[in-house]
């Protein structure tokens, strides 16, 4: 692991969702720009003292020389330093599992896709709504055309904690956030609007064809946006509407998504997860339930606890993670991946979902016009 350190609430995470499954084992790690306090972070973990590194640069050296190296380095530092991290591993035969957004610049992710391809290595992205169990039902649902061909589509993600000039009472969190330089050029849309658009893109299976875009700034001193407001035409017609903001009080953490056919509609809301709303044109809404025997089979394969108990952020996020297992292990064996490893975001959705802030900060600055995302 790189970053995810003393204080590093994703890095947690990362551990979890890692373990949660028993496929990966943590065994090196470069925990923090502060070496000492990195050192100290990994005795806590049972790191072992010569596997913990001072920087990112060391631990790749050290562990691509070793015969028991890692297999695999997730990346869990902020935007701006994805693509050299992500890069470094690449080049020295080793995988990677990165957070979202890829890169903070649309040239990294093109730079970074091309050595992927060059490398044959893997890249995984962490766009963790993904993993949810409804998720997938829903995805399922819509290729089998139970909903018929969609027409338009609301994804939304309003956040409350950016609601006040937080990052100016020393959250680091919050800090490099607002830093064009540190973030990217979108704030609120490159945080959280990018797991909204590739929510949207996954379930429905549509490319977007263009983006029209209406940003903001509410909190005064900020540099980048932190409430933002799209319109998105897909390919074959359909529209949608995309809303993130980090200013929404009241909102902890409300990503929902709705989605309309021509024959029916699907609703899902990451505060009740475990519940999807179907409605047939003609006929009753159906609360469908995860744990039921009758859903399909990624579905059920992503289901860990019996029905009727919850099961959230961290089961998704570990859906993440042993889907990236499954691609890993195919691939060093020269075989397709199983449902679980087809299924997960890679190289590719990092690089469209790069282009989409692009696009989006565009078509603000030009007016509110319309702009086709270079990759879609």
């Amino acid at each position: 692991m790189v970053g995810g350190g003393e204080g590093a609430y994703i890095g947690g995470i990362h551990r979890f969702a890692a373990r949660l499954d028993n496929q990966y084992e943590l065994v090196a790690g470069a925990f923090d720009i502060n070496a000492a306090r990195g050192h100290a972070f990994a005795a806590e973990n049972f790191i072992a003292a010569d596997r913990s590194y001072d920087d990112f640069t060391a631990m790749i050296a050290a562990e691509s020389a070793r015969e028991d190296g890692v297999d695999v380095i997730a990346i869990c530092t902020p935007n701006f330093t994805h693509y050299p991290v992500a890069r470094a591993c690449l080049e020295a035969g080793i995988d990677v599992i990165c957070e979202k957004p890829l890169t903070s610049t649309l040239e990294d992710a093109e730079l970074l896709a091309e050595v992927v391809q060059r490398t044959g290595g893997f890249l995984g992205v962490t766009y963790t709504y993904a993993g949810y169990p409804l998720i997938a039902e829903a995805r399922q649902r819509i290729a089998a055309g139970l909903i018929g061909q969609v027409r338009t589509l609301q994804v939304e993600y309003p956040l409350e904690w950016m609601a006040t000039g937080v990052e100016l009472k020393n959250n680091q969190q919050a800090a490099w956030r607002v830093d064009p330089k540190k973030n990217g050029r979108g704030g609120s849309v490159g945080d959280i609007g990018t797991h909204a658009y590739h929510l949207a893109g996954y379930v429905t299976g549509l490319k977007a064809e263009s983006v029209m875009a209406d940003l903001a700034t509410f909190v005064e001193g900020r540099a980048l946006d932190d409430n933002a407001h799209v319109l998105i035409r897909y390919e074959g017609g359909a529209r949608g509407m995309l809303w993130s903001s980090q200013v929404a009080i009241g909102c902890s953490n409300s990503l929902r998504l709705r989605i309309f056919g021509e024959t029916g509609s699907l609703m899902w809301a990451q505060e009740q997860p475990n519940e999807l709303l179907f409605t047939p044109l003609e006929g009753n809404s159906q609360v469908i339930k995860r744990g039921r025997d009758d859903l399909a089979m990624l579905t059920r394969s992503r289901t860990r606890t019996p029905p009727g108990h919850p099961e959230g952020y961290i089961e998704a996020f570990s859906n993440l993670y042993s889907g990236f297992a499954d691609a890993l292990r195919a691939r060093d064996v020269g075989q397709e991946p199983g449902q679980a490893g087809a299924a997960v975001p890679q190289i590719y959705d990092g690089l469209k979902g790069v282009a989409f802030v692009d696009a989006v900060v565009d078509s603000h600055e030009q007016g509110t016009v319309w702009m086709k995302p270079k990759y879609c």
